[in-house]
């Protein structure tokens, strides 16, 4: 509500009066645009769009009533109502409108005043709606609506008064017509403003309104009325007063006479009645007394006659001393009324007081810069000086006073531009008004004279002059200021520069004006100015300022200079500037200062040589050989002028070098002028090569030297000026500069020297160089001398850097070297020492550093440019070299390096845009020179490694591509310039570069170097992609043109095929690198240029591997029957690479079964040649074929299920028909058992095992055929497998070949897998007696070594001889022979036995019948429990070596990972293992003896430093689960203690202070569960002892699990825990857990899918808390990751809720951080509380607690729980209250009820049952079932602990058991032995007695 401040002011939107009026007089020009409402103009008016019209609605009803509601004081009200009015007034027509308007003006009267603007607007947008549609019938109300309308158009919003003006411009578009209807309503409109002026704010409202509303509502009344007076006055009659000739452009308006008239009396009754208005004059409102200005000045321009001799007098003082207004929003109406009525009443001046009323006013006026109206008040000034009475003032007094107030006035730093122009502009115009002028204040020619000396003297020189001058000083003492003025200074600098420049002008257009009024009058500012310059010349060195005030001098001369070409006058320089020079000069040769010459330098650059020597020479006799004209105005002769430039200023500008040599060497480029500038340069040249003939050695003498760098300096300066020429940076004179003017014969011949001199050097030949080539910038490309010079002095440069080649100690490099030299026919140059050739390739590099750009312009000097080029980039790259290297070479080399390093900060300066603007022939040229380095460094350079040379090669070989490479194919040429045929590659492989897709030959020598080149190919794969390193590069057809091109894609097949074949290299391998590269590769692209790249790899792979087969027949006994990555160990490599490739593209379904099937036909057509056995691929076949049957096999299962493919049930067909007949083939021969070697046997039976795949299920758990057979196969499969079985006895005693053993157990493996069904008895007998024979022998084997480790433990257990054990350790565990391959073998087929037996249905069981029988049952256990000795045994071997170190551990665990295959199915039947044959290997294990027993193996393995994750796990298994479990946490002797009745315990005297000295965990956990922790806080999350550590928690938590809640084993380990445990733990644990992501899921809606780490972690908590197990957590566990260890953590905290609570509470109480403990608490009551809560409440109701004396009731709802005790008379109902963050809050226990029972030990009862829920480590329930015991043992009369006041103690729940010899009281022992432990004395705690 209400206005915002400043509304009552008259804002930019609201006219003066003045304005107005002028802008309402029609005239016939504009009578279509200007008239009445014109004083908006027409910018300001847009005209009224017709309005809408609409249904008819009930107009009397409705606009009754929005007119009553007008009247209400509500704003909102009023807002609502005149919105309503609008829409309806839009709706109804004229007729039905009419009958409204009365009392739609009453009200409109009323509004109009409103306080609140927004309602002021509003009415006028409704008035316009009503005009608008009432049109003509407005005419009989116009007289009642006219004077507010009016007075509307001025109201002080401008929102408010351009709606009034859109509304009266609605009713009278036209504006004659709105003037015509002001000349009808005159009368009305001035009575209504009368009784407006009338108003106060008593009678301004009728209703209760604030008095502050009141007075601000009366101000914006009285002020737009006055404003309304005033432009209505001046329409009125302004109409015939200014516009005498309207009659005959257009009628005058009608009436217009009339209501002239009536407006001059209304105006002069109003003049008299308001007492001349000077009460409005004095209000406090800045609008009203605005408004009063204008007014009076309508007043004195409309009725003049109104003023008398009376009036004059006391309106006399209110208006000519109105300088003490304030305000600036008043200041242009005052003005106004000031200027007007001086110059209609100019007797008004004797009426006043002038010094007092009028200038003490005026000079505060002045002072106080015009109360901020500066652009309002300056331009009045001199209009103000204009009509000042000459007598009513004393003239040069005035102008003093004036001049000084005015200048006090000014701000220099705070102005606004805009201000300070207005400024200087109005100081000009009065100043030279002033001196033109004096005339009219001075009697005679001297007093003028000398009033225009005091105004020069006094103002323009004292004042203006000093202050330009002075300025300086007020900008350098900002120096002491403090820091934040400083920085105030720093943000008004640009208007102190802009004020200065200002000043400047100011004062030259004064010093023009004074001119064109009297020359003489110069003069003494002249003088001033001479006076000063020649003070500053002779005083520089003793003053301070002296440089800055020189500085402001010449800024004032370029002022000078600009005026002097504006206005085309020659003062300045003859007046001003040329007698101080000719003064001044020779003080400034004597001097030699660099101002000074600055000084004359800008004046020659800005008036020009010729006009300053004149000024100079003109009357001087310095040369006495010239005759100079006495007529100064005449312009010096060629001859003369050339003299003085020769004789005087040479030699002078170039004497030495000093402070001023700058400044000379401008002052001589000042005076170069086109016209002599050719005798100038040569006279220049001359002089500062005079010596050039004395050259010797090609160098030039030291004579001549401080001049060579004279003009060297000279040069560069030239350069700049001439490149400020070319962009016009400054033309004072002249056309400038052209370049080739300045080549001259003897700066090129002493260029050229300079540049092929030898060492020692001199200080200024770099220098000299550097200035005559140019080229320091990018846009500098400037030379002194000629193209051929040029190229002559880069042939030095050149020469120069390819010495320093030559020198190098790499091979490469030097190498480089000669091929530059041979390129460019440029011999060595001659050196005696290094250090010359370090000194002279410096030399070079400083000549290039300064003129690398002017280099560039030489594009056709290829072979220049790019050996130049060439040579720095080598010489950077052997930095990288230099840094590589070990230290003692970097000490040899120590010159070198750094000069390298210098070239390589040189080198990073040069940017892209340098390189691309290069020609393409020197890139070519460039980069062949560059590859060829790059393979030299590759092939030769032996001093590195060759990681390192890689690294740096694949670095040099990036930076040419992005240097040298603008599109994909210069790319890929310049790959193939590296990769091209060398004479050491490639290594494997040979193609046919010619033709990038033809045939490769092979290449069987091998050799170590190429992995140098393979790494580097490795590194620029994974920098610029697989496709740009591996698929080469788009060729274009020769016969296509250049828009229609043939893309052929030519892959770089043989590459890959290299890459494969290398397999490792330093920093990578095919299998980790390349192909992961390949794969990622093909899922983005996948086209036929991928499928041929793919199938020519192959091909060639294939084809060396056929080549290579003879070498692959030991790979054959190592095949896997489950096939992973152990191609590996294959050691052919093209075979290895063919297996690995092959076994990628199947595994990432690159390639499917439809390709494994055409590789299959076309090796089975390579099998044979003729009707012979191709040897070589029978050999690879197998290992090939192991790939390619998973893929084939899915064809076969589809096959099988009914697929429709009839060409893919043809090619199963006949891969099947294949087998059939290798199978047919194999039965040809005799028995393993009798196999000699020699024969082809183990190729053909290795072909026929790897047809029949097999895979492992769930790690190794269970094996899955993959292929289904036919009857008829299966039957020739059985029949080989029975072949074998001729003599069973003889097989097994027979001393076997190893590989029969080998392909015996292999083939046993398959005929169990794919023949079971028809197995008999004789072939299970036949399985089982091999099976378990094999195993034995591993077992022995592992049991012999972990005897072996055991006995080197003893030997060396007294001996410090580390190293000497792990070499026997390590010889101990290396088992060679094929036993554990065999034994492999043997676990795959019992496992598949085993999987066959639990999995397989009854009918298909019931076949195996031999299976049902007890023998095969014993025969089982007892393989079972071999394995379970293998387990124990490798166990074993690694605890006892761990005694001894963990290095020896680790020898023992990595034995492991060799056959880690074996070691996984030994885990599975672990894990599978029954509980009696568990029990029964646990037991001989102990009987063997050894140092440790089985569960130190067991922990040794769990805890190993190298883990196998399916060992680890079936140690945990094995740990805990019985009848393991119960030897794994206690160390023996504790658990006899521990297993003891808890009634014996509660019943022993023993004294027992402290409970965990009876319990002791073995020592593996221990140091886990106490010590570990802290460490671990500070580790990895997914480090070695995070997860041994979580393993050790588990086994804790799953065995206090394990443990019946009432145990004595369980307390006491609850008790241990409580004290021992380090809680760390929970802060390891919540480390896993991300508690961030927790809180911002719960603060989003709960419908979103968590984060997968924290989804896993709340996850395995819930299910922690609701199975009581661990297992599932540990079992997922592997491989280790953060997501799972996050899952094992989650479930290891949840199952601490369910067991320790009263632990986790105590160390979350103790947290400090508590946003920490928000979110811990926000998990815990997310995922934790519910299940746990849920929980107890469930055991509390189930439990079998109430009796006759005891109750409990559950409330879920609540989580609650009721107890109520009842005793006799006495009751207590107890409620205890489950939080919802439990347990990590307090349980509330609360007493609602008690009877009979005293309030002291009500409040012991209820805070003992406290204690209990608080402190129990486990279910609620067995707390209330504890506390409910302490009740009954109170009640039966045993004595309580007088410490801790509870018959059972709140902890371990024992009696108080302890008695005093003296007071005989009985004590806890906990709380007796914490009495002792704090109190330190043994002193009974009642009575003091010794206990």
């Amino acid at each position: 509500m209400g206005r915002q401040k400043g509304d009552a002011a008259r804002s930019k939107a609201r006219p003066s009066s003045s304005s107005l009026a002028a802008s309402l007089l029609p005239s016939a020009s504009a009578a279509s645009t200007v008239g009445f409402g014109g004083y908006v103009g027409s910018s300001r008016f847009d005209s009224s769009q017709s309005p809408e019209t609409s249904s008819f609605l009930d107009v009397d009803g409705e606009v009754a009533q929005h007119l009553k509601r007008l009247a209400r004081k509500d704003p909102t009200t009023k807002l609502k109502a005149l919105t309503s009015l609008s829409e309806l007034f839009k709706q109804k027509s004229a007729k039905e409108l009419t009958s409204i308007i009365p009392q739609w003006t009453f009200e409109y009267k009323k509004l109009l005043l409103d306080y609140n603007r927004e309602v002021r607007r509003a009415t006028q947008e409704t008035m316009t709606n009503l005009v608008t549609a009432v049109g003509r019938d407005l005419a009989p109300h116009l007289k009642s609506l006219m004077g507010p309308w009016w007075f509307s158009q001025f109201d002080p919003n401008p929102e408010v008064s351009q709606a009034a003006k859109r509304s009266l411009q609605a009713a009278f578009p036209a504006q004659e017509r709105r003037l015509d209807a002001l000349i009808l309503c005159t009368a009305e409109i001035f009575i209504y403003l009368e009784e407006n002026l009338k108003l106060t704010p008593q009678n301004l409202s009728d209703k209760e309104v604030a008095v502050d509303e009141l007075e601000e509502m009366h101000q914006q009344v009285i002020s737009s009325s006055l404003l309304a007076f005033a432009t209505l006055l001046d329409i009125l009659v302004s109409v015939q007063l200014e516009k005498p000739g309207l009659e005959n452009v257009a009628a005058e308006p009608k009436h217009a006479s009339k209501a002239r008239a009536a407006a001059i009396s209304f105006s002069e009754k109003a003049f008299s009645a308001h007492k001349y208005f000077l009460d409005f004059l004095k209000s406090q409102s800045s609008a009203i007394r605005s408004a009063t200005y204008s007014v009076l000045r309508s007043f004195i321009r409309n009725v003049p006659q109104v003023f008398n001799e009376e009036n004059i007098k006391i309106l006399a003082a209110p208006i000519l001393g109105a300088f003490q207004e304030k305000d600036p929003a008043c200041h242009s109406s005052m003005w106004d009324a000031i200027l007007l009525f001086c110059k209609r009443f100019p007797d008004s001046w004797n009426s006043v007081n002038i010094q007092k009323t009028v200038l003490n006013r005026l000079w505060h006026f002045l002072r106080n810069r015009c109360f901020g109206s500066q652009q309002v008040s300056y331009p009045a000034l001199v209009l103000f000086l204009d009509i000042i009475p000459a007598k009513a003032i004393a003239g040069e007094k005035f102008f003093l006073d004036f001049f000084h107030n005015f200048w006090a006035g000014r701000n220099p730093v705070h102005s606004s531009s805009s201000d300070q122009l207005a400024f200087f502009q109005a100081l000009k115009e009065c100043f030279v008004w002033g001196l033109n002028n004096a005339p009219r204040f001075c009697d005679g020619v001297d007093s003028m004279f000398q009033f225009r000396i005091t105004l020069v003297d006094n103002i323009l020189v004292k004042l203006l002059w000093q202050d330009y001058l002075l300025s300086i000083r007020s900008q350098d003492q900002d120096s002491n200021l403090p820091l934040h003025e400083k920085a105030m200074t720093t943000l008004n600098l640009k208007h102190s520069i802009s004020y200065l420049h200002d000043l400047g002008k100011c004062i030259i257009e004064i010093l023009s004006g004074i001119f064109l009024l009297e020359h003489n009058l110069l003069s003494h500012f002249c003088a001033e100015f001479q006076d000063f310059c020649m003070e500053l010349l002779q005083h520089q060195e003793n003053t301070e300022r002296s440089p800055e005030k020189l500085e402001q001098i010449n800024k004032f001369l370029f002022l000078l200079g600009q005026h002097m070409k504006q206005k085309g006058e020659a003062w300045p320089l003859e007046y001003l500037v040329g007698p101080m020079l000719a003064k001044s000069f020779p003080l400034i040769r004597s001097i030699d200062s660099p101002d000074g010459v600055k000084l004359l330098a800008v004046s020659v650059s800005i008036f020009g040589p010729w006009k300053i020597l004149r000024e100079l020479f003109s009357n001087s006799d310095v040369l006495l050989s010239c005759n100079l004209s006495d007529d100064k105005g005449r312009e010096l002769n060629v001859g003369y002028f050339l003299q003085v430039f020769k004789e005087i200023f040479i030699p002078w500008c170039l004497d030495g070098h000093n402070c001023s040599t700058n400044a000379r060497l401008d002052l001589l480029l000042a005076l170069l002028d086109d016209e002599c500038f050719s005798e100038q340069w040569h006279a220049i040249i001359t002089y500062t090569t005079d010596s050039v003939s004395s050259l010797s050695e090609g160098r030039l003498c030291s004579s001549n030297s401080k001049h060579i760098a004279m003009l060297a300096i000279l040069l560069e300066r030239a350069r700049k000026e001439i490149a400020k020429r070319k962009v016009g940076g400054d033309l004072c004179h002249g056309q400038g500069f052209k370049l080739d003017h300045w080549h001259h014969e003897l700066l090129e011949s002493a260029a050229v020297s300079v540049a092929c001199s030898l060492p020692p050097f001199g200080t200024n030949d770099v220098l000299f160089i550097r200035a005559v080539l140019g080229g320091s910038t990018e846009g500098d490309k400037y030379s002194f001398v000629s193209r051929k010079s040029v190229v002559q002095i880069f042939k030095e440069v050149f020469r120069k850097l390819n010495s320093f080649l030559l020198e190098s100690s790499f091979v490469s490099v030097k190498e480089a070297g000669a091929v530059l030299a041979s390129r460019g026919n440029d011999l060595r140059l001659e050196s005696k020492s290094l250090r010359n050739v370090i000194e002279m390739a410096q030399f070079a590099l400083e000549v290039l550093d300064g003129s690398f750009f002017c280099l560039q312009t030489l594009d056709d000097e290829d072979d220049l440019v790019s050996s130049i080029l060439a040579a720095l980039l080598i010489i950077d790259w052997e930095y990288g070299m230099e840094a590589a290297i070990d230290d003692e070479s970097k000490k040899q080399i120590k010159g070198r390096m750094t000069f390298c390093e210098s070239v390589h900060g040189f080198r990073s300066k040069i940017s892209n845009q340098l390189w691309e603007e290069l020609s393409i022939d020197v890139r070519r040229r460039l980069q062949n020179i560059l590859i060829l380095f790059i393979r030299s460094a590759l092939f030769k350079e032996d001093k590195l490694e060759t990681s390192k040379i890689a690294s740096l090669g694949c670095t040099w070989v990036l930076e040419v591509i992005e240097c040298l490479c603008q599109d994909q194919y210069q790319e890929q040429d310049l790959l193939d310039n590296l990769l091209s045929k060398y004479d050491m590659w490639p290594l494997w492989i040979t193609p046919d570069f010619s033709s990038p897709n033809g045939p490769a030959t092979l290449n069987p020598e091998k050799a170590s170097w190429n992995h140098k080149i393979v790494s580097l190919i490795d590194k620029l794969m994974m920098k610029l992609g697989f496709d740009k390193v591996f698929f080469g590069h788009v060729m274009h057809s020769p016969s296509s043109s250049l828009k229609e091109t043939s893309d052929e894609v030519a892959s770089r097949a043989w590459l890959a095929a290299e890459v494969l074949c290398t397999w490792k290299w330093p920093g990578g391998n095919a299998l980790t690198s390349f192909l992961p590269t390949l794969t990622s590769f093909a899922k983005i692209e996948n086209g036929s240029s991928l499928g041929c790249l793919l199938d020519s790899i192959f091909n060639i792979l294939l084809d060396g591997a056929l080549f290579h087969g003879g070498s692959c027949s030991k790979c054959l006994s190592t095949i896997p029957l489950t096939w992973g990555e152990e191609f590996q160990d294959i050691e052919e490599p093209f075979l290895r690479a063919l297996i690995a490739l092959l076994f990628t593209l199947f595994k990432e379904n690159m390639w499917g079964a439809e390709k494994a099937m055409t590789l299959f036909e076309l090796l089975v057509n390579k099998l044979f040649i003729g009707e012979a056995v191709n040897t070589n691929c029978l050999r690879i076949f197998p290992l090939i074929l192991c790939t390619l049957m998973p893929p084939i096999c899915t064809m076969s299962k589809s096959g099988e299920c009914g697929s429709d493919d009839k060409h893919d049930m043809l090619e199963v067909n006949q891969i099947q028909h294949t087998i059939k007949s290798w199978l047919q083939r194999t039965l040809s021969f005799p028995p393993l058992l009798t196999w000699q070697s020699g024969e082809d046997m183990e190729e053909w039976f290795q072909l026929i095992i790897s047809c029949y795949p097999l895979q492992a299920v769930g790690g190794a758990d269970v094996m899955k055929l993959e292929r289904p057979i036919g009857q008829e196969e299966k039957i020739l499969l059985l029949d080989l497998f029975r072949k074998q079985r001729h003599d069973v006895a003889r097989s097994v005693a027979a001393n076997q070949l190893p590989v029969v053993e080998i392909l015996l157990s292999k083939l046993m493996v398959i005929a169990v897998g794919y023949c079971w069904k028809e197995f008999n008895e004789e072939d299970w007998e036949f399985l089982f007696l091999h099976l378990r024979n094999w195993i034995e022998s591993a077992v022995v084997m592992m049991e012999e070594v972990a005897e072996n480790v055991n006995d080197a433990n003893t030997a060396n257990s007294s001996s410090d001889d580390l190293d000497l054990l792990l070499i026997k350790l390590e010889k101990i565990v290396l088992v060679s022979g094929p036993s554990l391959t065999i034994a492999e073998n043997a676990l795959v087929s019992f496992s598949i036995f085993c999987g066959l037996l639990l999995f397989q249905p009854t009918g298909d069981a019931d076949n195996l019948n031999p299976l049902r029988s007890e023998k095969l049952e014993t025969t089982v256990d007892q393989i079972q429990e071999s394995i379970l000795r293998l387990f124990f045994s490798t166990g074993i071997a690694e605890a006892i070596a761990h005694s001894y170190g963990l290095e020896a551990a680790s020898v023992i665990a990595s034995s492991r990972s060799v056959h880690h295959s074996f070691w996984r199915l030994v885990a599975s039947t672990v894990v599978k293992s029954s509980a009696h044959t568990r029990d029964k290997a646990v037991k001989s294990v102990e009987l063997w003896g050894l140092s440790k027993g089985p569960i130190s193996s067991l922990y040794a393995i769990l805890f190993s430093s190298g883990p196998i994750p399916a060992l680890q796990l079936a140690a945990y298994v094995v740990l805990s689960t019985e009848p393991v479990s119960q030897r794994a946490v206690f160390r023996e002797g504790t658990t006899c203690c521990l297993d003891g009745d808890l009634s014996a315990d509660q019943e022993s005297s023993q004294i027992d202070f402290s409970s965990e000295e009876n319990v002791h965990l073995k020592e593996e956990l221990s140091h886990m569960i106490e010590q570990l922790p802290y460490d671990v806080l500070d580790m990895d999350l997914v480090v070695e002892q995070r997860v041994h550590l979580f393993l050790a928690w588990s086994l804790l938590l799953s065995h206090l699990w394990s443990l019946p809640s009432s145990s004595s084993q369980r307390e006491r380990l609850l008790q241990y825990i409580q004290d021992s445990a380090n809680s760390a733990i929970l802060d390891c644990l919540f480390q896993h857990i991300p508690l961030d992501l927790c809180l911002a899921h719960i603060l989003k809606k709960k419908d979103e899918q968590l984060p997968t780490v924290l989804s896993e972690a709340a996850t395995a908590a819930t299910s922690a808390i609701l199975k009581g197990s661990l297992l599932f957590a540990v079992e997922s566990l592997w491989p280790i990751n953060a997501v799972k260890m996050a899952s094992l953590a989650g479930a290891i905290y949840g199952l601490m809720l369910h067991l320790l609570p009263a632990y986790v509470r105590g160390w979350f109480s103790d947290l400090r951080d508590r946003s920490t403990s928000s979110l811990i608490e926000s998990f815990t009551r997310s995922w934790c509380s519910p299940p746990l809560i849920a929980n107890e409440l469930s055991l509390i109701k189930k439990a079998n607690i109430a009796d006759e004396n005891f109750t409990v009731s559950v409330s879920k709802a609540a989580n609650e729980v009721v107890a109520t005790y009842t005793k006799d008379e006495t009751g207590m109902d107890l409620v205890i209250r489950l939080p919802a963050s439990y347990p990590l809050r307090s349980v509330d226990v609360d007493c609602m009820r008690s009877l009979g029972i005293s309030e002291v030990k009500q409040r012991k009862w209820l805070m003992s049952m406290m204690l209990f829920v608080r402190n129990q480590n486990g279910a609620l329930a067995e707390a209330i079932r504890i506390w409910k015991r302490n009740f009954d043992k109170e009640f039966e009369g045993v004595e309580e602990c007088p410490i801790c006041y509870s018959v059972i103690h709140t902890v371990n729940h024992s009696l108080p058991r302890l008695a005093c010899k003296t007071c005989k009281h009985k004590f806890h022992s906990a709380c007796l032995y914490k009495w002792f432990s704090t109190s330190h004395k043994s002193s009974c705690p009642l009575c003091q007695s010794p206990f």
